[in-house]
């Protein structure tokens, strides 16, 4: 995008100086107008990138950390063929929601034009043009100067396979392994080549990095971790509380929660983690004793089963079965407030 830009620049200047130095036909005085920018587009575009990246990525194919959290997955909307997919089922989309999913109703949160504004931004940059919006690592999301890691790039594509061995690997590419390795295998580990025999656990973080970046120490092969600025409040509310000795169903009902809910009420049941901030209304604060007395067993099982209109909370009564959303509501009554065993 960025070439392109400076290549219809270059154009517009070789214009107005051979419009400067050559005598001018009537139709050739007629100015050159630069291309504008929608104006729907744009709006569109400010609040995708607020309210709709974290499920369906900034470059709209979903391929998100949201993504690997939720059943079904978001709408890839860079697979979809523009022949069948429109601004009214977008809108539609935004306006009632999508029933056993994730994707709630912003009717309550978003204006008619503003809705309508998101619907055309996607058809146009994402279903259409197949263009980048944005990325992930950019300057405002605490990756500034992201080009540093330009080398590792193709371990994190997975166009040379992380297991490949290193007599095999020039040394370019060896230390470029290296890199990869210590800044970058925590969040591209699924991306590590489709024939690695290699395993990753890891996670990516689902709140910003503040900045983080690697220091060149005394050599050029010799960075260390610049683990200050890479410090995040929003890490707190990442760690699971520390809980006394869990029955068989409440362990089940944690490993539940923390594959499931975390992404939204944080490891802690805050709701008070990076992603929890962005949604509106925000997730339930689940150790708050002034809505959870308030709060059952029983009325909790049914907003589990069923959802809650309005909000991003889906229904999980085709995800979960009725002995795990037990388990669920048993840890939730353990590790953040004992809820009452009452209808």
């Amino acid at each position: 995008m960025n070439r392109e830009r400076s290549r219809l620049v270059g154009i517009f200047l070789w214009l107005a100086v051979t419009a400067a130095t050559t005598p001018a036909t009537a139709a050739e005085q007629t100015p050159v107008r630069p291309v504008t920018k929608n104006p729907a587009v744009e709006t569109g575009r400010k609040i995708y990138n607020f309210r709709c990246y974290f499920c369906h990525g900034y470059s709209g194919d979903a391929k998100t950390l949201a993504a690997s959290y939720l059943t079904p997955s978001p709408t890839d909307f860079t697979a979809i063929d523009s022949g069948r997919f429109s601004e009214a089922r977008i809108l539609n989309a935004l306006r009632h929601g999508k029933p056993d999913t994730a994707m709630k109703s912003f009717k309550g949160i978003l204006s008619e034009q503003e809705m309508a504004a998101v619907s055309q931004f996607i058809i146009s940059e994402f279903t259409n043009k197949k263009a980048v919006n944005t990325r992930y690592h950019t300057a405002a999301n605490g990756w500034p100067n992201h080009e540093r890691y330009r080398s590792a790039f193709p371990f994190a594509t997975g166009e040379i396979p992380l297991d490949r061995p290193w007599d095999a690997l020039t040394d370019e590419q060896a230390r470029a392994r290296h890199l990869f390795v210590s800044s970058c295998i925590s969040c591209h580990s699924r991306n590590a080549g489709q024939d690695s025999k290699i395993v990753w656990e890891a996670r990516p973080l689902s709140y910003p990095r503040n900045h983080y970046a690697f220091k060149v120490a005394s050599s050029a092969d010799a960075r260390s971790v610049d683990g200050m600025t890479s410090a995040s409040p929003y890490l707190l509310h990442e760690i699971p509380p520390k809980v006394g000795k869990l029955s068989p169903v409440e362990h089940l009902g944690k490993k539940i929660f923390e594959n499931n809910c975390a992404f939204c009420h944080g490891a802690d049941g805050s709701g008070k983690n990076w992603i929890g901030s962005f949604i509106e209304p925000h997730p339930r604060n689940l150790r708050d004793p002034e809505f959870m007395r308030k709060m059952t067993q029983t009325r909790l099982k049914e907003v589990i089963r069923e959802g809650l209109p309005e909000t991003s909370m889906p229904a999980w009564k085709s995800v979960l079965s009725p002995k795990e959303v037990d388990a669920l509501v048993a840890y939730i009554s353990k590790a953040f407030y004992p809820l009452a065993n009452q209808p």
